[in-house]
């Protein structure tokens, strides 16, 4: 997909909350993608249907959706990216939504990051279609 596929060694060598900065990324264009598939035709309902999944209170749910599936070692990412100590005061979550998104993320900047692709195809297409959210997408 990228130029750079990093070893897990690299990757287990980096912070969490690197993992979380480019998870947010990838699952953001995912969604993006998702809501231009749907034939949404303006900006502002792209954007406020994008804003239901990738805020911090949704990305919460869809990790607590996502554990059943995952493996131990996915797990124990997701683990330490929740409990990394990132110093930011969330604004529109409580710390324990922002916490779990970060795992969210972390998972998907992990898999990213080491060129795991199809697992990340896998587990961001499960949580898309396992999200309540998608009844109410408007066009």
């Amino acid at each position: 997909m990228f130029n750079k596929i990093y070893s897990q060694l690299e990757v287990n060598d980096m912070s969490p909350l690197i993992w979380a900065y480019i998870g947010d990324s990838v699952f953001e264009i995912y969604i993006r993608d998702k809501m231009i598939q749907k034939g949404i035709p303006s900006n502002a309902k792209l954007h406020k249907n994008t804003t239901m999944y990738v805020k911090a209170s949704s990305q919460a749910r869809i990790i607590e959706k996502l554990k059943s599936i995952l493996t131990d070692e996915e797990l124990d990412i997701v683990r330490r990216a929740r409990n990394a100590d990132s110093n930011t005061i969330p604004k529109n979550a409580s710390i324990i939504e922002y916490k779990n998104a970060t795992s969210l993320e972390g998972i998907l900047g992990y898999l990213f990051l080491i060129g795991n692709y199809e697992r990340l195809m896998y587990l961001l297409d499960y949580a898309y279609n396992n999200f309540e959210m998608q009844e109410e997408i408007k066009k």
